[in-house]
């Protein structure tokens, strides 16, 4: 199926930098998964709000133990140690709450995780083919494995660090207010430094991040496709082109995450010099009010270390603002694959084919990839039920599309493709395709075993009806030589087997499924030519009574085709028996004798 898709244009180059333009809509997508653990997060608010009170109690008492200091030799050991033992035990309290606080998230956001990509395979199920086809599938796995996972690591600990900095800030604002107006005041000269800084910043990073991911989707989609054409690059000695071509990529990568990470690390260092900033000025007021007397040494102690606290979570919310920006623009593009339109959903009322004859009827249809270039033009042919139509003519005729229009995997522009008197759009895409069986020039075989594979497209097949049809296509001889047999397990992309077993297995598998149209795809394109002949007759079986789609290069395998059309810039050049158009000695004959040379 490759003629056709170079006219469909790439995913990947020449697209504009993406930005996370609407952060609000990218926190709406995370709440949407967040509110149905609405419950178990309250529990966590009322964690966060107990451990971090624990944590704010601690100062306060370490400024009582200080004020136990009655004069020079003079301490109050009962009550110093009594203050010591209660922030031990705060601080202990805290520390506990907080370690059942990150296990509870971490229990909330894989759960969050699991239905996020869930509902992302569930909605690539549902996606049209022209979806896959304009979009690379390396940047389509990063976002299913890579964005989520950078939206798992910022739920489980950029939240919670976001809730604990907001109780601490709150509470340690709190303190200072009831220990020293005044002081904080002074320290009222900074904080506004340190907002609008990390508010300004903020702007300047969200769209980095979002360019990082973006690059990253890129390099993975590079790498996949680098590595499913290992052989034909170790082939033609192109080594050395591909580890060029990665450096930039990689370059590049490399690049967009230094840009990032680079203007998010000055953040937290910038932040952190403002508030000892202001820790150096509460300090040298704090000192003049103690001398005044305005103030006890255990006072200034407490502000100091609640100054500490309240500076702290604003120095920490800068560090993680990066982490932020990268969840929401890895949302943003998660939540961009649920956006996108499903394939268009059945009419209403839609009819389910059953009993199907197989009588095709293509009429004036017109179709193109993208609206400015058509690939077939003005298509019409019949295909009465039982016959074989072999579908012939140079690379980028539209042949595939041809086979697209027909299992409804894009629809016409104009014109209308029926079966048996309906037209496509009047019945379900799932009778639809189930009436077609397809072997197809790529062949597909998943992980699992090689009678799983031949039955995949028959429920409840046995495995008698799985060995009669290996037997047609000719493959039983090779599986019976297997370790074991039929339930020997074929690795990812069946690597551990020729193409060409591929191919029969493939076969095998339309063999099987009840289907009274055919559809052959180059379906001998993988096999030696001696295989080929033996299959023949297979194949003749097979499509006994069926109507047959043929699209054939080797022309010697459809000669015995009911009708061979001949397919040229979209449009039907001519058509006939092999007899009627060699004699005629027009375009099929010019593709025949140039075979035969």
């Amino acid at each position: 199926m490759a003629e056709d898709k170079s006219k469909i244009p790439s995913a990947g180059k020449g697209k504009a930098v993406e930005h996370a333009k609407d952060p609000k809509a990218a926190v709406r997508f995370l709440w949407k998964y967040l509110k149905e653990y609405k419950m178990l997060l309250l529990f966590a608010l009322l964690l966060t709000l107990a451990a971090n009170t624990f944590a704010l109690i601690g100062p306060e008492l370490s400024g009582k133990a200080i004020d136990s200091l009655k004069g020079k030799g003079l301490v109050d050991f009962e009550t110093a140690f009594k203050y010591a033992k209660l922030m031990i035990l705060f601080y202990v309290g805290s520390a506990i709450l907080s370690y059942i606080l990150a296990l509870l998230m971490r229990s909330i956001t894989q759960k969050i995780v699991k239905h996020m990509r869930k509902d992302v395979f569930d909605k690539l199920m549902k996606l049209p083919v022209s979806y896959f086809d304009t979009h690379m599938a390396g940047d389509i796995i990063s976002r299913v494995s890579y964005d989520i996972d950078v939206i798992n690591t910022s739920l489980s600990t950029d939240v919670v660090q976001i809730l604990a900095s907001t109780v601490t800030i709150i509470g340690s604002f709190i303190m200072m207010v009831k220990i020293s107006p005044i002081l904080v005041l002074v320290m009222c000269v900074t904080i506004p430094c340190s907002f609008m800084y990390t508010k300004k910043m903020t702007k300047i990073t969200r769209p980095k991040f979002s360019y990082r991911s973006k690059k990253l989707g890129e390099m993975n989609g590079f790498v996949e496709e680098t590595v499913g054409g290992q052989k034909v690059i170790q082939g033609f000695a192109r080594e050395n082109v591909y580890v060029d071509r990665f450096s930039k990529v990689n370059i590049e990568a490399t690049e967009a995450y230094y840009q990032a990470d680079y203007m998010n690390a000055t953040i937290g260092p910038s932040v952190n010099m403002i508030n000892n900033l202001s820790l150096c000025l509460v300090t040298i007021f704090g000192a003049l009010l103690y001398f005044l007397g305005n103030m006890t040494l255990g006072n200034v102690s407490s502000f100091v270390l609640y100054s500490r606290k309240f500076s702290g979570p604003i120095n920490e919310a800068a560090n993680i603002i990066g982490e932020l920006q990268s969840a929401l623009a890895a949302a943003e593009r998660v939540n961009r694959i649920l956006s996108e339109d499903n394939e268009p959903a059945d009419i209403e009322n839609a009819l389910k084919l059953y009993d199907v004859k197989g009588n095709v009827s293509v009429k004036d249809v017109q179709f193109g990839y993208t609206p400015e270039k058509l690939i077939l033009k003005d298509f019409s042919l019949e295909a009465p039920a039982g016959k074989l139509i072999a579908v012939v003519g140079p690379t980028g005729a539209g042949k595939t599309t041809l086979i697209n229009l027909l299992m409804r995997f894009y629809d016409p522009v104009s014109g209308e493709i029926r079966v048996d008197g309906y037209e496509n759009k009047e019945v379900t895409r799932a009778s639809l395709r189930s009436s077609y069986a397809m072997v197809l020039q790529d062949t597909w075989v998943f992980g699992g075993t090689i009678f799983e594979n031949i039955a995949y497209g028959k429920e409840n097949a046995t495995m008698e009806e799985v060995v009669e049809a290996a037997k047609a296509a000719r493959i039983h001889s090779f599986i019976m030589h297997q370790p074991q047999g039929y339930d020997t397990v074929l690795t990812e992309d069946g690597v551990n087997i020729s193409k060409g077993q591929k191919q029969l297995l493939t076969i095998a598998r339309a063999m099987l499924l009840d289907a009274n149209m055919l559809i052959l795809d180059e379906a001998t394109s993988n096999v030696d030519t001696r295989t080929e002949k033996k299959i023949q007759s297979a194949m003749e079986k097979l499509m006994e009574g069926k109507t047959c789609f043929i699209i054939a290069h080797r022309l010697s395998t459809i000669e015995h085709a009911d009708e061979i059309i001949v397919v040229a810039d979209g449009r039907i050049q001519e058509k006939g028996r092999h007899e009627e158009l060699m004699a005629k000695r027009g375009a099929y004959y010019e593709l025949y004798a140039a075979q035969i040379k």
